[in-house]
């Protein structure tokens, strides 16, 4: 009988969970502790170009000519732009935004006048007339042609 009860203390041996439970939190803490935390890339101190806003206003030409002629051409400042045809005139809605921006950073207020031709059709200002929108110009004027053909 003494041989069965050696066997069965044999059958019930234990793992003790306590020492690796302790051990688990002793080398999480390890690294823990020896671990170099990395810089998230928002904390890295860096500074980008951008615009800056002048104290005094700079001169800008006081407007910008847009000729529209006969057959839908645009003329910026002599300068043929986009294609007759187009209808969002992309070309000259770029440099009316950067006319924009240009005037708000120094100060002044970004003036477009427009000398379209009378056998022009309507359609085509109000395409050019879009375009000034787009860019966010709201000093449009209409050119005065009784002055200019006394010229």
């Amino acid at each position: 009988m003494s041989i069965r009860r050696r066997q069965r203390r044999m059958d019930l041996v234990e793992m003790q969970m306590g020492p690796m439970i302790d051990m688990t939190f002793l080398l999480l803490v390890f690294f823990m502790v020896t671990a170099k935390p990395t810089q998230p890339e928002s904390d890295i101190k860096m500074t980008l170009p951008g615009s800056m806003s002048q104290e005094e206003a700079v001169d800008l030409p006081d407007e910008q000519r847009i000729k529209i002629e006969a057959n839908g051409q645009i003329i910026l400042n002599d300068m043929t732009i986009d294609d007759p045809t187009s209808s969002e005139l992309p070309e000259l809605v770029r440099i009316l935004t950067r006319l924009k921006r240009a005037a708000d950073l120094s100060k002044s207020k970004a003036m477009v006048t427009l000398d379209p031709n009378d056998a022009v059709l309507h359609q085509r200002i109000v395409d050019v007339l879009g375009a000034c929108a787009r860019a966010g110009i709201n000093g449009v004027t209409f050119a005065d042609q009784s002055n200019e053909s006394a010229l």
